[in-house]
């Protein structure tokens, strides 16, 4: 199968969405897809274009033999809603001059990552004139996640969204999303075929003879690795814990829109349980993840049908989740015994999580060991590449 992949963010860009996106097409690859991209100038999550890449309009690259054709975009990471839409509606525009780039690999799918949602609607046009099979890749639900939010309110532009969602959803001849909520969705908003495509985790790149094995003296080392925005808290939560206090470390990695505030804290507190490392490359995480006793995942507001990919990467580390938020992502600790939860903002029982994960080695044990045959049978990526690879050979044969 020939297959092509629209998208606003790629590597060597950090972040989860990256992350997936890359793994998928890799695998695809490997299983004998002849694969391409086209995507943005790299610019996340800093919100300027990577050094290497400034001053050009377009160019073709090949990393990790996948043939990748990138194009400019308006570069900006600022929460104000003009630049905001500016940076998506610029890769929208520039990105329809692939047309005669993806004409030529004469693709029998065009798989479009949604958000931006408009970057589905210059998809769907691409692929009509290519003559590839539209498949709309959904791993935010947009409009309702900028509304939950605050990004976008009720009003003519929230309904021309909608609008916009509903008819990619109609026209696309698969809609793939990321979470069975995100599913759920799409099949009562007009998606005639779905297929749940989870972020998943490869297993075979978390080496477990490495792993910590701690004391029951020594402190609990608990990590979080990943973006430091606002959705995630973090901050708040150095404010309010001290982990010393509850024989915990607390360990940070990653940038994002609260690095300055969390490093200013740090230094007028240093004596709190808490280290900030700065950023560790995707190589680099296995590594990190291993040398710790348990992940943290926070989200300050639910956002319907997000299921944060910390979660896939904590099982195949053997690492029990210290979850903080609602919805799926926390349902999926539940039922798999994976770790602790408690609500969104809830510091208190954080606070008592952590206390009980630090008294309790026994039953940390029972969570690692869930930890990783989840990892290994349920949310197995290349599994679910596997699964995918054939059934998009059978659409196509059938």
């Amino acid at each position: 199968m020939r297959i092509g992949l629209l998208t606003q963010y790629y590597k060597p860009e950090m972040g989860a969405p990256q992350n997936r996106l890359y793994e998928m097409m890799k695998g695809l690859s490997d299983m004998g897809d002849e694969v391409c991209i086209v995507t943005a100038m790299p610019n996340y999550p800093t919100g300027k274009i990577f050094e290497e890449y400034k001053g050009k309009f377009s160019c073709k690259e090949r990393r990790d033999d996948i043939e990748i054709k990138r194009y400019w975009l308006y570069a900006s990471n600022t929460r104000k809603t003009i630049p905001r839409i500016w940076n998506m509606m610029s890769f929208t525009l520039t990105s329809l001059l692939s047309l005669r780039y993806l004409k030529k690999k004469k693709l029998d799918y065009l798989i479009v990552e949604s958000p931006p949602l408009t970057l589905a609607w210059s998809g769907r046009w691409l692929a009509k004139f290519i003559g590839a099979k539209y498949i709309a890749n959904i791993s935010d639900l947009w409009p309702l996640s900028a509304k939950e939010l605050g990004a976008v309110s009720e009003g003519k532009l929230y309904r021309a969204l909608e609008k916009l969602e509903n008819y990619i959803y109609r026209k696309a001849d698969v809609v793939m999303g990321q979470s069975e909520e995100i599913v759920s969705y799409i099949e009562s908003h007009g998606g005639k075929t779905t297929y749940l495509f989870r972020n998943g985790v490869d297993p075979t790149r978390f080496d477990l003879s490495l792993k910590r094995h701690r004391n029951a003296i020594e402190p609990i080392r608990i990590i979080y690795a990943g973006l430091l925005g606002f959705a995630q808290g973090i901050a708040d939560i150095c404010k309010t814990i001290n982990f010393k206090e509850l024989n915990a470390e607390f360990h940070i990695y990653g940038a994002g829109g609260e690095k300055e505030e969390i490093e200013k804290y740090l230094s007028a507190n240093p004596d709190c349980g808490i280290k900030y490392h700065g950023v560790v490359s995707r190589d680099e995480l296995p590594k990190v993840l291993l040398d710790s006793d348990m992940t943290l995942i926070p989200l300050v507001k639910n956002i319907f049908g997000a299921v944060p990919s910390k979660i896939y990467e904590s099982m195949a580390a053997g690492l029990p989740i210290m979850f903080m938020g609602e919805g799926e992502g926390a349902k999926i600790v539940k039922q798999n015994n994976l770790g602790l939860v408690a609500n969104a903002k809830d510091y208190k029982q954080l606070k008592l999580n952590i206390k009980y994960a630090a008294t309790h080695p026994t039953e940390l044990a029972e969570m690692t060991q869930c930890c990783i045959e989840a990892a290994n049978n349920k949310f197995n990526r290349p599994k679910q590449i596997a699964a995918l690879h054939k059934f998009l050979e059978n659409r196509l044969n059938g």
